[in-house]
């Protein structure tokens, strides 16, 4: 059996209480659901600056509806902000495993605002680092970032070879390792960081000036709008579906592994999907799934301010040191999310 499955099965009998940061988001409202299938008790702290009441609603529901239980009782909501160290501690009090996803995401948004992207970032980050290891928390795990990587040319890219960052957002996520690291050596609080790559799946806004790009196709194609690609198309990304990401979150925060604390990881396939392909996929599987829906070419555009041309993870680290064994391909993760895209926005 598989170290993920052989977790699951033990969480199932042993009730923890988890608090996720930023759980009104999207890979927090995913942590969320999963926690609560397997009988855990989940505190969240959320600010709704880039996250959703909806979201949280959705994980409940779906939990209930998977287990066929009411599990409302089981989670814990603090609205607040990882900013005021008063939240932090509030959040922390009486907790066994941090999730930290809060942050404000992307680059372009970082380029745009620095200063707020900082202080959320950098300042929520220490208080979050501070306020877990005062409560005691057993595991502080923490959202990093592929963004770390910069301008180091190698490919795929090793967790201990990183190049200088190409944005804000790419420095602050830069400084959490180092935090992270400082931490581990000054009092012994160990953490482990997941550098994401590009995740995605359901509840995954297609909406707004920073959304992601497979949500913000999806919508495009099903509104029959027109899509934009930056630059030719062939840029290339490894693509990583949301159930992978919460294996390793959930692995990474009950690893009983000292070897494995004190690191960083690579959250992906060992995949490279251009924009090019990554739109055909997505199209095609609209198309069948779709009434009246017919193939469009996409318009091409500028390269943007701070992005890397190619990115591509190598896992062996988390597969050895956590046992992280992605379940889902792109093509799987796809049909699930198109799926899921199709149901919430034409329903």
């Amino acid at each position: 059996m598989a170290k993920y499955e052989q977790l699951q099965e033990y969480l199932r009998d042993n009730q923890s209480t988890w608090l996720v940061t930023g759980v009104a988001g999207f890979i927090g409202s995913n942590l969320l659901e999963r926690l609560l299938i397997l009988n855990q008790r989940v505190v969240g702290l959320d600010n709704f600056d880039t996250g959703h009441q909806h979201n949280i609603d959705q994980a409940i529901e779906d939990a209930n509806k998977g287990t066929g239980k009411d599990l409302s009782n089981n989670f814990k909501f603090i609205e607040g902000d990882i900013r005021d160290i008063n939240n932090c501690k509030q959040a922390c009090n009486g907790v066994d495993y941090v999730l930290h996803q809060a942050a404000l995401g992307s680059v372009p948004r970082s380029i745009e605002d620095p200063i707020n992207t900082n202080r959320a970032n950098i300042d929520g980050f220490l208080n979050m680092l501070v306020a877990s290891k005062n409560a005691n928390v057993k595991r502080f795990v923490y959202a990093a970032s592929s963004s770390t990587y910069g301008d180091h040319p190698d490919l795929p890219k090793v967790e201990d070879k990183i190049g200088s960052p190409l944005s804000p957002y790419a420095v602050t996520k830069v400084v959490n390792e180092l935090y992270a690291n400082v931490f581990a050596k000054t009092y012994g609080f160990k953490t482990i960081g997941l550098r994401y790559f590009n995740i995605f799946g359901k509840r995954q806004d297609p909406n707004g000036a920073y959304a992601a790009v497979i949500p913000k196709w999806v919508v495009a194609i099903l509104n029959k709008d027109d899509v934009y690609i930056n630059g030719d198309g062939e840029t290339s990304r490894d693509f990583c579906y949301i159930d992978n990401t919460v294996q390793i979150n959930l692995l990474a925060a009950t690893t009983d592994n000292d070897e494995a604390t004190d690191q960083v990881y690579n959250v992906a396939l060992n995949d490279r999907t251009s924009l090019n392909k990554l739109y055909q996929m997505i199209e095609e599987r609209l198309i069948q799934r779709t009434e009246g829906l017919e193939k469009k070419k996409p318009f091409y555009k500028d390269f943007r301010t701070g992005d890397v041309r190619h990115s591509q993870a190598n896992i062996d680290k988390a597969q050895a040191l956590l046992g992280y064994q992605p379940k889902y391909t792109i093509s799987k993760g796809m049909d699930e999310a198109v799926d899921w895209y199709i149901k919430s926005i034409l329903k």
